[in-house]
């Protein structure tokens, strides 16, 4: 289980975004717990919205369809407090994670996991990570 680094979001590969909203409604429906994904319950629950939606945008420009059920029944308050948070997770969304999450992306890639197209588009973004 693992949520991609927030800066990531628009140029992850295809399996990857659809991974991230699989990982989402575990997280929605199950609010289960793994040591990739614990911070999120440190956080309030305004901070997976925004990171929700961010994802949920990127699934829409994409032409992805999905179903938004599981993330409603999570998300009983006020839908527009996310508005007023900058950064979703900021203490751990940082450039330290960042290269960790690049550092995995370029892992498949090696190993076959990520197209060449998908992999370029990352590069085009952030550059050689290596």
């Amino acid at each position: 289980m693992r949520l991609w680094h927030t800066d990531l979001i628009d140029v992850l590969p295809r399996q990857q975004l659809l991974g991230q909203w699989r990982e989402l409604n575990s997280i929605f429906k199950n609010q289960n717990r793994h040591i990739l994904i614990n911070f999120v319950y440190d956080y309030p629950k305004e901070h997976l919205l925004k990171y929700c939606f961010k994802v949920t945008r990127e699934m829409r420009d994409r032409g992805y369809s999905f179903n938004v059920y599981n993330a409603e029944k999570y998300f009983e308050f006020d839908k527009h407090a996310y508005s007023f948070i900058e950064t979703a997770f900021p203490e751990k969304m940082t450039d330290r994670y960042l290269k960790q999450c690049l550092y995995n992306l370029q892992e498949k890639y090696d190993c076959g996991g990520i197209t060449t197209e998908e992999w370029q588009r990352i590069v085009d973004k952030f550059g050689e990570v290596i």
